[in-house]
């Protein structure tokens, strides 16, 4: 078996996609990838997240996370990024911490990395495929391999059906059913597997 050195790059507010990275990673380590969770930097200003007391709370409680770099991402075999939508687009906290990464792409760095992507919005046709698509429109920019579950398994049918990535609707309290939690960890061992093909091709 191939190690796979697993990247998982979030941004949240109040907690939603800090949960599907972790649930995510904990599907990776289960088989045998070197994984990283890793935050975006936060742009919104404090009296701005001070507004809302859930998004306080999240700050305050992960504000241990590793902010996630451009070493990270040139260090990582695969990439699996969790956002949420914003207005059917990814947020511009996420927005700007890609624009920071011109530099890797331009040195061809970001070439043949596996990537997948997952999304939450507080209904659910609030614009996680799109946000997902958007996504991936600057993954092919960057000549990755995108690992889409697809309908791979069965787990699809119990958390909404959508095909190009894991979608959660956001609960206000943080839950996130048993069904999406199946379809995100299979998400997250597919990516490790198409990586672990991938390097393994790479080193013959």
């Amino acid at each position: 078996m191939t190690k796979v050195k697993l990247a998982i790059i979030y941004y949240s507010s109040t907690g939603t996609n800090y949960q599907m990275a972790q649930y995510a990673a904990d599907a990776a380590r289960e088989m045998g990838a070197d994984v990283k969770v890793l935050k975006v930097p936060e742009l919104a200003p404090p009296e701005a997240i001070a507004s809302n007391p859930a998004w306080q709370a999240h700050h305050d409680r992960t504000r241990e996370v590793p902010i996630a770099s451009a070493a990270d991402v040139e260090w990582a075999d695969a990439i699996i990024f969790s956002v949420p939508t914003r207005f059917g687009n990814v947020p511009s906290q996420f927005k700007q911490f890609m624009d920071t990464l011109g530099g890797l792409w331009a040195q061809g760095k970001t070439a043949n990395k596996v990537v997948s992507a997952m999304s939450s919005a507080q209904n659910p046709h609030g614009g996680q495929e799109a946000t997902i698509l958007a996504l991936y429109t600057s993954m092919y920019h960057w000549g990755t391999i995108i690992a889409a579950p697809g309908f791979t398994d069965a787990s699809a049918y119990t958390s909404g059906g959508n095909p190009y990535g894991t979608s959660v609707t956001a609960r206000e309290d943080g839950v996130i059913d048993e069904g999406t939690i199946a379809a995100i960890k299979h998400q997250a061992r597919r990516t490790v597997t198409v990586a672990q093909w991938i390097k393994a091709g790479q080193a013959q």
